[in-house]
């Protein structure tokens, strides 16, 4: 008899927050802790942008998560045409962001209750902050992480950030591409992008709140200059630390939660003191989804106690071939890398095809289990969360389900098909492997990953590569590291590979295969030329064709000039033709009762 996640870790966890819509957006409204009283005050976060954005919401779910703990509900929302959100042509500039914000207060006084309310700001999210005030009644306190002082100094930051994100990724623009302010493949509209260039918040003279805790980073004088300016023109300032600031926004795959400055402005936020008789009864808002012309989409929430956070998008005309459940890279987002999988669910919705995103476990807004590992990348726990999407999705009268990811979950849904056989099909983009070798580090194989040798040397004869060596700008005894360890591992593997049959993990490969082979599971495997992922297929099934021929049912497919993340326009066009592909061909059968699954895979 097969375990139920709850069965498998034994302890109940906390539900995900709560979804609400308003103006076309989404928010997550935590209400204060049952057993944890109730301070009067509420909080509301205002977001940073961009790749600082992706890598902090992990760590505002834990905020929100610690306030509530000490009877404090909280909202957070994505900016119009960010994350979850509608798009729109955002010709309003900063104020459409503002005026979100504006909207996000009035929703959260309904939900909470509170008359009162403290502002929860970080990086970008300070200028919309002060761009808002005068249009928010009860602001209590205000709360300022890394806050944006100078515009200019922020955007060349940017830039800067940029480069450094394309150039790990392996991205290569040409020289004459128009490129406006743009990170991890989001691109700031550009009347956005006009006024933050104008943004100096030394010049404000109107206080944001009666009370402003500026959370800075240790080696940044502008934060602290701010600070004082705060000060000079009434303002009751505190002032903390922003320790761990650059391990939590460098990466998401990596990022490390500074839980100590979560429970330092939970404190803080605490000892607000709150005027009586400023809390009216909660109200709870009718959750509607957001509607486009050609699909509609909502927030939910699914699994034990409702603790898994994800978004159900479905077409406004007749629905056609099998829902499609997209399972996050890494730590991102479920809205995706540069919202890949939000647009990806949206042009599938315009073609007929419904789909749910989602974040696993202790993932982006989805509440941890407890007894599972911290790291959930690649662990087999992972199975039981693909399995309770499945149950929501067979509840609701969606079947039958292919699923697709990238890189860590493409694994998880490879693996996944494995323990549940409602899977009808798997689209996995860059899978790095399709075994974890048992005891294997997530952070070293992240932190060590070396690029193929046939990517170093096609990039090597770049034009812009031989530049950049000219100006000093690459670390030559670092890239000749890599060649080398890659040089070592090459020599070794083509020992390995005359044994790849007989070697435990080979024939736990093929034997997965063969498996879904045997239950007629169509499997599209698609791979950018170079990626670090094609090492593993190579040896298992790349490298001779009798290994191919093996397995009728898989389909590769390569994207020239290309990412592991997907970037170029005509590598995301590939991908959502895959899955077109896929989903319109498997059958939907009718008059068949759904069923519920609680499968978890064994280590």
């Amino acid at each position: 008899m097969p375990l139920s996640a709850y069965d498998f870790d034994h302890v109940m966890p906390r539900a995900a927050a709560e979804p609400v819509t308003f103006d076309g957006t989404v928010g997550l409204f935590t209400p204060a802790g049952r057993n944890s009283g109730h301070s009067g005050l509420a909080v509301l976060f205002a977001s940073p942008w961009g790749l600082e954005e992706i890598c902090t919401r992990k760590f505002w779910r834990i905020l929100a998560e610690t306030l509530a703990d000490r009877g404090i509900p909280s909202l957070r929302f994505d900016y119009p045409g960010t994350g979850d959100a509608l798009d729109g042509d955002l010709a309003g500039g900063l104020a459409d962001w503002s005026n979100s914000l504006v909207s996000a207060a009035r929703q959260l006084k309904i939900l909470s209750g509170c008359e009162r309310i403290a502002i929860i700001a970080q990086g970008l999210g300070s200028a919309v902050t002060v761009k808002s005030l005068g249009e928010i009644d009860g602001i209590e306190a205000v709360t300022l992480l890394a806050p944006v002082v100078s515009g200019r100094f922020y955007l060349r930051e940017l830039s800067v950030w940029s480069k450094v994100v394309d150039n790990n990724l392996g991205i290569s623009w040409p020289e004459d591409t128009a490129k406006g302010v743009s990170i991890a493949s989001l691109d700031m509209p550009d009347a956005i992008a006009d006024e933050v260039r104008k943004i100096d918040l030394m010049k404000i003279d109107v206080l944001p709140a009666p009370r402003v805790l500026v959370v800075g980073r240790r080696d940044r004088p502008a934060d602290t200059a701010f600070a004082a300016h705060l000060r000079t023109i009434g303002a009751e300032v505190a002032e903390l630390p922003f320790d761990g600031y650059e391990k939590l926004v460098s990466n998401p795959s990596t990022a490390k939660m500074p839980l100590s400055v979560a429970e330092e402005l939970a404190g803080w936020i605490s000892t607000l003191p709150v005027e009586p008789n400023s809390q009216k009864a909660p109200r709870r808002i009718a959750l509607s989804p957001l509607k486009a012309a050609d699909f509609s989409e909502t927030p939910v929430r699914f699994g034990i106690n409702g603790h898994l956070s994800g978004a159900l998008c479905e077409p406004a005309t007749q629905r056609r071939g099998a829902t499609v459940v997209f399972l996050s890279s890494a730590y991102d987002r479920h809205a995706g890398w540069g919202r890949l999988t939000a647009i990806l669910a949206r042009k599938l919705a315009r073609i007929g095809i419904a789909s749910l995103r989602f974040d696993t476990a202790g993932v982006g807004d989805s509440a941890p289990v407890p007894g599972r590992p911290s790291q959930v990348l690649y662990h087999s726990s992972q199975n039981a969360d693909v399995s309770a999407a499945i149950d929501f999705l067979m509840a609701q009268g969606l079947g039958p389900v292919v699923v697709s990811g990238r890189c860590s979950g493409a694994y998880l849904g490879f693996r996944a098909a494995l323990s549940d056989e409602r899977i009808a099909g798997i689209c996995a983009v860059n899978p790095f492997a399709f075994r974890w070798r048992p005891g294997r580090s997530v952070e070293d194989a992240v932190a060590k990953a070396t690029r193929s040798l046939h990517d170093y040397g096609k990039r090597a004869l770049k034009g812009d590569t031989l530049k950049r060596l000219a100006r000093l700008e690459i670390d030559v005894t670092a890239a000749g590291f890599n060649i080398l360890r890659g040089i070592g591992s090459h020599a070794l593997g083509r020992v390995l590979y005359a044994f790849r049959h007989v070697l435990p993990e080979g024939r736990a490969v093929y034997g997965a295969f063969a498996s879904l082979q045997a239950r007629g599971v169509p499997v599209s495997l698609v791979y950018s030329e170079g990626d670090i992922g094609l090492k593993h297929f190579n040896f298992y099934l790349g490298g001779n064709a009798a290994d191919r021929r093996r397995f009728s049912n898989v389909a590769v497919t390569f994207i020239p000039d290309s990412d592991h993340n997907l970037t170029p326009e005509h590598a995301r066009a590939t991908y959502l033709d895959t899955l077109r592909k896929l989903a319109l061909s498997v059958p939907r059968p009718k008059n068949k009762a759904s069923e519920t699954h609680h499968a978890v895979a064994a280590e």
